[in-house]
C-alpha cells in the first residue's frame, strides 16, 4: 500500500510524446526497463567508481554501484510506503550522466568546459542522454521517460536555482522533489560510503586497524562482531561489521524520515513539494557518523598517494582530448561534427567524452597521441 505522500503512477504527468498504455506494465515500470536497456546504462559497466580496471577488475564500477543503490533504495522505499517502481527507475538512472574515470574525469571535464564559459554537470548531462542521445524508437528521440523520472534525474541530489536555469522551468525548481527522488541521494551516499570501505580494504589500501581507528561507528560494531565470532578470519569479521553498519544507517534513515514526515504534518504529495527542506534524512548523530566515514574515505582512499597517478592520468587524458577536438573538430566523428553546427563545439566535445567508457577513451587517446 502506498502512503498518502507517495507518487501514484495513475497521477503521472505523462510523457513528452504520448504513448498508449502497456498491457501489463505501468509507466514507471516501463521507464525502469527503458533505462536498463539503454546504451548509457550498459556503458556504466566500463566506467570507474573508485578503482579503474587498470588497477583491478575485482572492484565496483559505476554499474555495480548503481545496482547496489537500487537495492538499498527499494528496501527503504517499501518501508516508507513510497512508489518502489519509481524509486528503482530513478536509482538505475541516477549515474548515467557520469563521464569515464569517476570523479577525476568529471573534474577534468568541468575545468575544460569552464575555460569556454560553460560547465559540466552529470545530472544535466543525464537529462540530455534520456531526452536526446538515446536512439531506440522510431517515433521520437531519447527514451521518452515520464515527467516524474526526468524530474527526479534533475532534482534528486541538487537544488537548481530557478533564476539561473530557466531552461529547466518545466521541472518546478521552486518545489522540493518527491520523497522518491529525495531518497536516491541518501541511498547513494550510504551505498558508496560502505562499498568504498569494502573495496579499499580489499585492495589493501586501507588496513583494518586504520578503519577501526578512523571510523568510530565501525569500531563499535567490530567489537560486537569479535565477541560473537572470535575465531573468524579478519575479512569475515570485516564483512559482518560493515553489514551491521549499513543496516544501522538504513534503519535510522527509515525511522528518522518517518519522524520528519510526522513532525512536518505531511499528508500528501503537495505538502512534500511545498515544504521548506528535504525530509529524507538521517538523525543528527547518525549523519555525523556518515560524514565522518566520508571524510575518512576522502583522506585515506580517494586522495591516497597510491591512487594519485591514476587520477592524474585520467585528468590528463580527458583534458588533452578535449583540447584536441575543440581545436581540430575535423577529428571528431562526422555525426558530432554535424551536431557542432547546431550547438557550441565545446558542448558537443563534452557530450562525446562524457559518453565514453574508460576503455574507449584510452583507445582514442592512443589513436590521436600514440601513447
Amino acid at each position: 500500500m502506498l502512503a498518502d505522500y507517495a507518487v501514484r503512477v495513475e497521477q503521472c504527468r505523462g510523457r513528452r510524446y504520448p504513448e498508449p498504455q502497456h498491457p501489463y506494465r505501468d509507466d514507471f515500470q516501463r521507464d525502469r526497463d527503458r533505462v536498463i536497456h539503454s546504451r548509457a546504462f550498459r556503458r556504466l559497466e566500463a566506467k570507474t567508481q573508485v578503482f579503474t580496471r587498470r588497477y583491478s577488475d575485482h572492484f565496483r564500477n559505476r554499474l555495480t554501484h548503481t545496482i547496489e543503490v537500487g537495492q538499498i533504495a527499494r528496501t527503504i522505499a517499501a518501508q516508507l510506503g513510497l512508489n518502489v517502481d519509481l524509486v528503482e527507475a530513478l536509482a538505475l538512472a541516477h549515474d548515467v550522466g557520469h563521464p569515464p574515470f569517476g570523479h577525476a574525469g568529471e573534474k577534468a571535464l568541468d575545468i575544460a568546459m569552464r575555460e569556454h564559459g560553460l560547465f559540466f554537470d552529470h545530472n544535466l548531462h543525464a537529462l540530455r542522454i534520456v531526452e536526446d542521445f538515446e536512439l531506440r524508437y522510431a517515433a521520437f528521440r531519447g527514451l521518452n521517460l515520464t515527467f516524474e523520472v526526468r524530474e527526479g534525474i534533475i532534482k534528486h541530489s541538487h537544488d537548481y536555482p530557478a533564476a539561473q536555469f530557466p531552461e529547466l522551468a518545466e521541472y518546478l525548481l521552486d518545489r522540493r522533489p518527491p520523497l522518491e527522488a529525495q531518497l536516491i541521494d541518501v541511498a547513494d551516499e550510504l551505498a558508496y560510503s560502505t562499498a568504498d570501505l569494502d573495496d579499499g580494504y580489499e585492495s589493501r589500501l586501507l588496513t583494518l586497524e586504520q578503519i577501526r581507528d578512523g571510523i568510530p561507528v565501525f569500531e563499535r560494531f567490530y567489537v560486537e562482531v569479535e565477541s560473537i565470532y572470535p575465531n573468524a578470519i579478519d575479512k569475515l569479521k570485516f564483512n559482518e561489521t560493515l553489514k551491521r553498519m549499513l543496516n544501522h544507517w538504513i534503519g535510522d534513515l527509515i525511522d528518522s524520515t518517518k519522524e520528519q514526515i510526522r513532525q512536518a504534518g505531511i499528508c500528501n504529495l503537495e505538502d512534500v513539494g511545498s515544504y521548506a527542506r528535504r525530509l529524507v534524512t538521517l538523525t543528527p548523530p547518525v549523519e555525523h557518523e556518515r560524514r565522518g566515514a566520508k571524510e575518512f574515505l576522502y583522506k585515506n582512499l580517494y586522495f591516497s598517494a597510491t591512487l594519485e597517478p591514476e587520477k592524474n592520468d585520467a585528468e590528463r587524458v580527458v583534458s588533452e582530448l578535449f583540447k584536441l577536438w575543440t581545436e581540430k573538430p575535423e577529428n571528431l566523428p562526422s555525426s558530432y561534427q554535424e551536431k557542432a553546427t547546431q550547438e557550441p563545439l565545446p558542448r558537443i566535445v563534452c557530450d562525446y567524452i562524457a559518453g565514453m567508457t574508460d576503455n574507449y577513451i584510452y583507445e582514442q587517446y592512443e589513436k590521436h597521441f600514440g601513447r
